[in-house]
């Protein structure tokens, strides 16, 4: 197995918002942060690991490359996971499951490699093989060798545990917190969404602003591993945390739709912000600008692809654009949307869009502005 000291971990990202979650893992003090494709990778120990899921707030998951070696049939793959030092990471007392990839190499049936695997963890080690088990090793075998690697998040990191109210289409809050950075959000200024759903940019932007862990509700895979010290992760929580949320609201939520705003507003409260936040019900026409120093507008509008027709968000995209020119200078405006027409159509002036990311199974691209005038 790797030196436990230098682990190399792989946080996944939306692919094209790599750069960004590399830019957060850099700013948080993660070792070496190196873009690849789906994902960043960093280095270090086990509470390391303990801190990535815990504090970044644009990874999906957290694996940890475990180690690996060559193999190049069953037989062979089967005698060395047999040698396999598993009982460092894992218990015998927490049900594991197995997933594997086999490519451009002699063993190429995946099942049967999991197999495998899951056999030689079971005989050696003990441990019960259970498909629903928390714990989740992922087999890559390429080019005939084998890499091992453990997902230590478990359930999605965009799941922080107090989001109990959804609307149509919501947005990840991984995925948000990665379009408020590449929007230059720093946590320092205001933020309002005039289509704000189920509250999801303004309540992580309010997080970023106090400090407060994406991942302070939840439970994580890694809390099953032999190698997890209770206390250690239980100081490490307390060290990280940020300060008590006061207003006045800094961050401004409005829907046409009475429920979205019913959702913000209990989610919000779930997730301890509600000082900071405002949410009033409204169509776009009647948005009004807070009488607060000019921050960042961001909006995830309905699209074609997404909800509705979109010859008729046309007009949407249209109002939308004429408030903000008309009652928004000095505020900087950040929309997502699949349909570069659409963002045309607001009148906004647009810099070069950035890189299309995956948004339920929608091509989506971040359009910006420099600050209105």
């Amino acid at each position: 197995m790797t030196d436990t000291n230098a682990f190399e971990i792989f946080l996944v990202a939306p692919p094209g918002l790599e750069p960004v979650l590399a830019d957060e893992a850099r700013a948080a003090g993660f070792a070496t942060p190196t873009t690849c494709p789906g994902g960043v990778t960093i280095h270090g120990d086990w509470s390391e690991i303990w801190r990535a899921n815990l504090t970044l707030r644009g990874a999906t998951r957290v694996l940890v490359r475990l180690g690996s070696f060559r193999a190049f049939h069953l037989a062979q793959l089967d005698k060395r996971a047999r040698k396999f030092p598993w009982g460092e990471v894992l218990r015998s007392d927490m049900p594991v499951r197995v997933e594997a990839v086999c490519k451009r190499s002699k063993i190429y049936h995946h099942r049967a490699a999991a197999q495998r695997v899951e056999k030689a963890i079971a005989e050696e080690l003990g441990a019960t093989i259970s498909k629903n088990a928390a714990l989740v090793l992922k087999v890559r075998i390429d080019d005939n060798l084998v890499t091992i690697s453990l997902d230590t998040s478990g359930e999605s990191l965009h799941k922080r545990g107090y989001k109990t109210a959804t609307g149509k289409a919501p947005m990840r809050e991984t995925l948000a917190a990665l379009f408020l950075k590449a929007a230059g959000y720093d946590g320092h200024e205001p933020v309002l969404d005039p289509m704000c759903g189920s509250g999801t940019f303004l309540i992580e932007a309010a997080e970023m602003s106090v400090g407060l862990l994406p991942g302070r509700a939840r439970h994580f895979a890694f809390e099953h591993l032999a190698s997890f010290d209770a206390e250690t992760f239980a100081k490490m929580k307390a060290a990280a945390e940020g300060t008590t949320p006061e207003g006045p609201p800094r961050f401004f939520g409005s829907d046409r739709n009475a429920g979205a705003i019913a959702n913000s507003r209990q989610n919000a409260d779930a997730a301890g912000i509600t000082p900071l936040t405002r949410f009033t019900e409204g169509s776009i026409s009647d948005l009004q600008r807070p009488n607060i120093t000019p921050g960042l507008v961001i909006v995830n509008p309905p699209y074609g692809g997404r909800i509705g027709n979109k010859k008729l968000l046309f007009a949407l995209y249209g109002t939308l654009g004429k408030v903000l020119l008309e009652r928004f200078a000095g505020w900087r405006v950040a929309i997502i949307t699949s349909d570069g027409g659409l963002a045309k159509a607001t009148g906004l002036p647009f810099l070069p869009p950035g890189p299309p990311v995956d948004h339920g199974g929608t091509k989506v691209k971040l359009y910006q502005t420099a600050k209105l005038s």
